[in-house]
């Protein structure tokens, strides 16, 4: 009885554009290598792909790495501004309002929520000015 079931694969050539790199000239596609860093894969993960050294594709491709990587951001703010202000999400409001709009939970220290300087020469100094107050017990007239 025979299996009936799909063939295996046979490998085909193609044509791969991209910059050769390296000694051995390896193909690299600056494509691909913009769409591996927009999903956030590092310098090393991208090199262990294509299979080239680290300083080979930063040299080649920073403005692919840069480029990716500043969309990765672009899309996050996008995606976090949506669900702060579509899906009314408190916790990434708040994040938002901490971040961009410099907001606090605690109270910013300045001059007017100081507490006033104290100086013992300042105290001295108002009881002199001050007139001397009459209590009940001073001018009080008793029998005796």
């Amino acid at each position: 009885m025979k299996k009936t079931g799909p063939k295996p694969k046979q490998l085909v050539e193609s044509t791969v554009l991209g910059i050769a790199v390296g000694r051995d000239k390896t193909v690299v596609p600056p494509d691909q290598v913009l769409e591996l860093a927009s999903i956030g894969c590092d310098d090393r993960e991208i090199s262990k792909f294509f299979g080239v050294k680290e300083d080979t594709l930063r040299y080649n491709f920073a403005d692919e790495l840069t480029k990716g990587r500043a969309m990765t951001k672009i899309r996050l703010r996008r995606a976090m501004m949506k669900n702060a202000i579509d899906n009314m999400s408190n916790s990434v409001q708040i994040f938002l309002a901490k971040n961009y709009l410099g907001m606090t939970d605690s109270p910013i220290d300045s001059e007017a929520n100081a507490p006033l300087p104290w100086v013992d020469g300042d105290l001295e100094e108002a009881d002199e000015t001050r007139e001397p107050h009459n209590t009940d017990s001073e001018n009080s007239t008793t029998p005796e």
